[in-house]
């Protein structure tokens, strides 16, 4: 249920690619159709591993490490104001609950189901 987050952002970004690379332009970032490619991969490939349960540990791992930057950059509700500041906090405290999970996922994988799994082995 974690990765659906993933896979719509993901999505949405492809098919939004022109827009969603002209707001990060705005944020100043530099190189932003590689940065974005490189997001699209993220959270697309990584939500597809996850919810297959296929080096799901790495693909946690990788978000995880994705998301730090991503929710200072683009939820830094420290400079904002009024509804803009509430909703950006929101969003960053969002981010970080859903990085827990993705700590959680690294530290015990994702169970029976996955594809990947170990074959009886008790961890």
């Amino acid at each position: 249920m974690i990765a659906l987050i993933f896979l719509l952002a993901g999505f949405s970004k492809i098919v939004g690619f022109k827009g969603t690379a002209g707001y990060m332009a705005s944020k100043g970032l530099p190189i932003v159709d590689v940065l974005l490619a490189g997001t699209i991969v993220i959270e697309f490939g990584g939500a597809l591993m996850l919810i297959l349960g296929w080096k799901a540990r790495l693909a946690a791992a990788a978000l995880f490490l994705w998301m730090i930057p991503v929710t200072l950059v683009f939820h830094d509700f420290w400079n904002m104001t009024g509804q803009e500041q509430v909703t950006n906090q929101i969003m960053f405290l969002k981010n970080v609950s859903i990085m827990g999970a993705m700590l959680y996922i690294l530290a015990y994988g994702t169970g029976c189901c996955s594809v990947d799994k170990d074959k009886g082995k008790k961890k």
